[in-house]
């Protein structure tokens, strides 16, 4: 029997995530007898890059699970189905159709962790664009910061069915988002494998986690930077960040850091960055620390 799911409207609003989540949530709740889905496009005239990645991920979650997930791909509005394979997507699953450039910073999965694979992909399909105006060495800073969310993915959150990402450049807003989400355990869950951390909420345990020096690792590896690093780049440049894992959030715009309890405890980390493209944010590219190669 197939179980077939209507996806929404998908911007990049907090709540629109929750109807992602929604969408996990009731997957996860179905008999494994029925983990045979389709999912109907009838009512969805708008799937931002989040959605992409977010459903990309979700096929080979619901195969994790011993099922099958199939997209309605005659239900697809036109407008979606060229910019799926513009970005790439459609070409992932089988269709015979080569990506091209445009908006879209191509979707991409990662099964393994691979440095040099991820820094490559920032660098050439994200940053390094017409539409932000930044030197090579600050684009590779920039890289080195976010490649360690994904490397955290594979080390602390534990995936078992890779990394999946996907980012569009928005030029009315100026503005250039990148979403990177996994399947794991999520880093609430993770922080409190460690005995001291046991009693912490999920916004507590990512406060813990985006504090300097902080880190799941063994003591002798230096690790957890590469998120706080991140949070000061994005607070000085006016851009910001959204983490959902687990049943936490937290949030950095305008210089502020905000946690929250979510409604949905979704076991994954869901990672969106948001640059300005304006070349007047990226001011603190003189104090910035810029390695010649990223150091995570």
């Amino acid at each position: 029997m197939t179980t077939v799911i209507s996806i929404p409207n998908i911007y990049i609003a907090s709540e629109h995530y929750n109807h992602l989540f929604n969408i996990w949530y009731e997957i996860t709740q179905l008999p494994q007898t029925h983990l045979d889905i389709a999912l109907d496009f009838q009512d969805c005239t708008f799937l931002s890059h989040n959605g992409v990645a977010f459903l990309g991920g979700l096929a080979h979650f619901v195969q994790s699970l011993g099922g099958t997930l199939e997209f309605s791909w005659d239900t697809l509005h036109p407008k979606i189905r060229t910019n799926l394979a513009q970005n790439g997507f459609l070409d992932s699953f089988g269709f015979e159709q080569a990506p091209w450039n445009g908006n879209s910073i191509p979707y991409r999965i990662d099964l393994q962790s691979s440095r040099t694979s991820v820094i490559d992909y920032l660098i050439h399909k994200w940053l390094n664009k017409d539409w932000v105006s930044i030197s090579p060495a600050l684009q590779n800073a920039i890289a080195g910061r976010v490649w360690e969310i994904y490397d955290n993915a594979f080390i602390h959150s534990q995936t078992e069915i890779g990394v999946f990402s996907c980012g569009q450049h928005y030029p009315q807003k100026k503005q250039l988002h990148l979403s990177v989400i996994d399947f794991g355990i999520g880093i609430p869950a993770k922080v409190r494998s460690l005995t001291k951390n046991l009693s912490l909420s999920s916004p507590q345990a990512l406060e813990w986690a985006f504090f300097p020096g902080n880190s799941t690792a063994t003591p002798d590896i230096s690790r957890g930077m590469g998120l706080h690093l991140l949070q000061e780049f994005l607070t000085e440049n006016q851009g910001s960040l959204k983490i959902f894992s687990n049943d936490g959030y937290i949030g950095i715009k305008d210089g502020k850091v905000e946690y929250k309890q979510q409604r949905i405890n979704f076991s994954g980390t869901f990672v969106n960055i948001t640059f300005q493209c304006d070349e007047s944010y990226y001011r603190l590219a003189s104090k910035l620390p810029l390695w010649d190669e990223p150091l995570f």
